[in-house]
Protein backbone atom coordinates (compact mmCIF):
# COMPACT_ATOMS: atom_id res chain seq x y z
CA UNK A 1 0.00 0.00 0.00
CA UNK A 2 3.07 2.16 0.76
CA UNK A 3 3.96 2.36 -3.04
CA UNK A 4 0.77 3.76 -4.31
CA UNK A 5 -0.82 5.12 -0.93
CA UNK A 6 -3.74 7.30 -2.91
CA UNK A 7 -5.08 3.83 -4.52
CA UNK A 8 -8.14 2.39 -2.92
CA UNK A 9 -7.00 -1.55 -2.81
CA UNK A 10 -9.61 -4.35 -1.80
CA UNK A 11 -8.53 -6.84 0.75
CA UNK A 12 -8.35 -10.15 -1.50
CA UNK A 13 -5.74 -7.91 -3.56
CA UNK A 14 -3.77 -7.51 0.05
CA UNK A 15 -4.17 -11.16 1.07
CA UNK A 16 -2.50 -12.20 -2.53
CA UNK A 17 0.15 -9.71 -2.56
CA UNK A 18 1.07 -10.32 1.40
CA UNK A 19 0.81 -13.81 1.13
CA UNK A 20 -2.15 -14.43 4.24
CA UNK A 21 -5.37 -15.51 4.30
CA UNK A 22 -8.71 -13.62 4.74
CA UNK A 23 -8.73 -14.84 8.30
CA UNK A 24 -5.14 -13.30 9.11
CA UNK A 25 -5.19 -10.19 6.84
CA UNK A 26 -9.02 -8.97 7.76
CA UNK A 27 -8.62 -8.45 11.52
CA UNK A 28 -4.74 -6.82 11.16
CA UNK A 29 -7.21 -4.24 8.16
CA UNK A 30 -9.65 -3.35 10.67
CA UNK A 31 -7.01 -2.72 13.93
CA UNK A 32 -5.53 -0.33 11.60
CA UNK A 33 -8.62 1.30 10.33
CA UNK A 34 -9.44 1.84 14.18
CA UNK A 35 -5.87 3.17 14.84
CA UNK A 36 -6.57 5.34 11.88
CA UNK A 37 -3.73 4.63 9.63
CA UNK A 38 -6.16 3.28 7.43
CA UNK A 39 -9.31 5.03 5.30
CA UNK A 40 -12.08 2.85 4.41
CA UNK A 41 -15.01 2.72 1.85
CA UNK A 42 -17.48 0.19 -0.36
CA UNK A 43 -17.18 -0.19 -3.39
CA UNK A 44 -19.05 2.81 -5.24
CA UNK A 45 -20.87 0.13 -8.57
CA UNK A 46 -23.12 -2.39 -7.71
CA UNK A 47 -22.23 -5.21 -9.56
CA UNK A 48 -25.16 -7.80 -9.75
CA UNK A 49 -24.46 -11.39 -8.07
CA UNK A 50 -22.15 -10.42 -5.63
CA UNK A 51 -21.59 -8.40 -2.82
CA UNK A 52 -20.06 -4.73 -2.62
CA UNK A 53 -16.51 -5.41 -1.68
CA UNK A 54 -14.28 -2.55 1.29
CA UNK A 55 -11.76 -0.69 -0.13
CA UNK A 56 -8.45 0.22 1.75
CA UNK A 57 -5.76 3.06 1.87
CA UNK A 58 -3.45 4.62 3.88
CA UNK A 59 -4.53 7.78 5.74
CA UNK A 60 -1.90 10.63 5.78
CA UNK A 61 -1.13 9.32 9.80
CA UNK A 62 -0.86 5.88 7.95
CA UNK A 63 1.41 7.34 4.91
CA UNK A 64 3.83 8.57 7.74
CA UNK A 65 4.12 5.86 9.82
CA UNK A 66 4.73 3.57 6.97
CA UNK A 67 7.88 5.70 5.98
CA UNK A 68 8.88 5.46 9.29
CA UNK A 69 9.19 1.91 9.68
CA UNK A 70 10.99 1.62 5.99
CA UNK A 71 13.08 4.37 7.28
CA UNK A 72 14.31 2.29 10.54
CA UNK A 73 14.31 -1.10 8.44
CA UNK A 74 16.79 0.34 6.34
CA UNK A 75 19.16 2.10 9.12
CA UNK A 76 19.15 -1.51 11.02
CA UNK A 77 20.02 -3.10 8.08
CA UNK A 78 23.44 -0.51 7.48
CA UNK A 79 23.99 -1.39 11.40
CA UNK A 80 23.65 -5.02 10.86
CA UNK A 81 26.09 -4.90 7.89
CA UNK A 82 28.55 -3.18 9.97
CA UNK A 83 31.73 -5.37 11.30
CA UNK A 84 30.71 -7.14 14.23
CA UNK A 85 26.88 -6.47 14.36
CA UNK A 86 25.02 -9.11 16.66
CA UNK A 87 22.30 -10.37 14.21
CA UNK A 88 18.56 -9.38 14.94
CA UNK A 89 20.11 -6.44 17.14
CA UNK A 90 18.40 -3.33 17.32
CA UNK A 91 19.69 0.09 16.94
CA UNK A 92 21.63 1.72 19.70
CA UNK A 93 19.65 3.12 21.94
CA UNK A 94 16.42 2.66 19.88
CA UNK A 95 13.57 1.71 21.95
CA UNK A 96 10.52 0.04 19.77
CA UNK A 97 7.58 2.17 19.59
CA UNK A 98 4.04 1.17 19.38
CA UNK A 99 1.97 2.12 16.55
CA UNK A 100 -0.46 5.02 17.07
CA UNK A 101 -3.15 4.20 18.70
CA UNK A 102 -2.02 1.10 20.67
CA UNK A 103 -2.00 1.03 24.07
CA UNK A 104 0.80 -1.50 24.60
CA UNK A 105 -1.29 -3.63 26.38
CA UNK A 106 -3.23 -6.53 25.27
CA UNK A 107 -6.59 -6.91 25.85
CA UNK A 108 -8.09 -9.60 28.22
CA UNK A 109 -10.18 -12.12 26.95
CA UNK A 110 -13.25 -12.74 28.65
CA UNK A 111 -13.75 -15.40 30.89
CA UNK A 112 -16.88 -17.79 30.72
CA UNK A 113 -18.95 -18.33 33.60
CA UNK A 114 -18.58 -21.21 35.13
CA UNK A 115 -15.38 -22.72 33.68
Amino acid sequence: MAEDPDRWRYGYDLCTQVGLKAGSMYPILIRLADRELLETSWEAEWVPGRPARHLYRLTTAGREYAAAVVEERAAMEVVAREPGAARGAALPGATPRPAPGATGRRRRQPRWEGA
